[in-house]
């Protein structure tokens, strides 16, 4: 049976999120009817790193099974066709072989996490940004950052929901910059790591958006993660200042 590889763009504003579910629109869901509309097949797509609702991609992995051997263009320009008008796109469809498994062939996953740090708010990129009014330093934000590097129990950065049998993960970059256009001023916060748990890396930044104020230091967010305490970490930033923009795997 050909399994495709699809390389897949979307804004998760209008969705709840990537996993199918009974009554709610998934970027899954939307993807798996375009499918069944072109190939008259029932597939289940599995992807690198399942998103919340809300939370956007730039490069997200999935891979799927059809019956039929189809051409990879037609795969990748049906499914678009079917999937308009909605905000997904599949940028590309390429053949692999059934080793090739979009979550568990994968050996790191990207994120970036995006604060617009200016007085005004946005106006057209609202629906992409954490607009955080005052001022924030990102080299403190930075050397907060570094603290959290290696491998840790995450446990005060992890969702209360979070189905992981572990809270240990290894965070192998964490890096705050400042970006500045004009008036336009956006800190980014870029991550990478084998996995990460539910929540974390919006967790990690409403933590590091407190250290950018001032109102925790570098050992601060060091303890928080130390101790293993939820309640002691910073607000849980918003969903849309999330982007999933990449994962790698192994050559072989």
């Amino acid at each position: 049976m050909p399994r495709y590889k699809l390389v897949i763009e979307y804004d998760g504003g209008p969705f709840c999120g990537w996993q199918r579910q009974a009554d709610d629109p998934t970027v899954q869901a939307a993807i798996e009817t375009a499918v069944t509309r072109f190939s008259g097949e029932t597939a289940r797509l599995t992807c690198a790193g399942r998103t919340d609702a809300g939370v956007h991609a730039i490069y997200q992995v999935a891979h799927l099974d059809l019956a039929k051997d189809w051409r990879t263009d037609t795969v990748r320009d049906a499914l678009n066709a079917h999937l308009r008008p909605q905000p997904v796109s599949i940028l590309s469809a390429e053949s692999v072989t059934d080793a090739f498994d979009a979550r568990h062939s994968a050996i790191r996953r990207h994120y970036r996490y995006r604060i617009l740090n200016r007085r005004s708010p946005a106006a057209l990129t609202r629906a992409h940004v954490w607009h955080v009014p005052w001022p924030l330093d990102a080299g403190l934000m930075h050397a907060a950052a570094q603290r959290l590097l290696g491998r840790h129990d995450f446990s005060a950065f992890r969702a209360a929901e979070c189905q992981a049998n572990s809270p240990v993960r290894t965070l192998e970059q964490l890096d705050v910059t400042r970006e500045r256009m004009g008036l336009f001023e956006e800190i980014v916060i870029a991550t990478s790591a084998r996995s990460f748990l539910h929540h974390q890396v919006r967790a990690m930044a409403g933590t590091l958006m407190l250290a950018g104020c001032g109102r925790l230091s570098a050992d601060d967010v060091a303890e928080i993660l130390a101790t293993k305490a939820k309640h002691r970490c910073g607000p849980l930033a918003p969903a849309c200042g999330l982007t999933f923009v990449g994962v790698d795997y192994d050559e072989k």
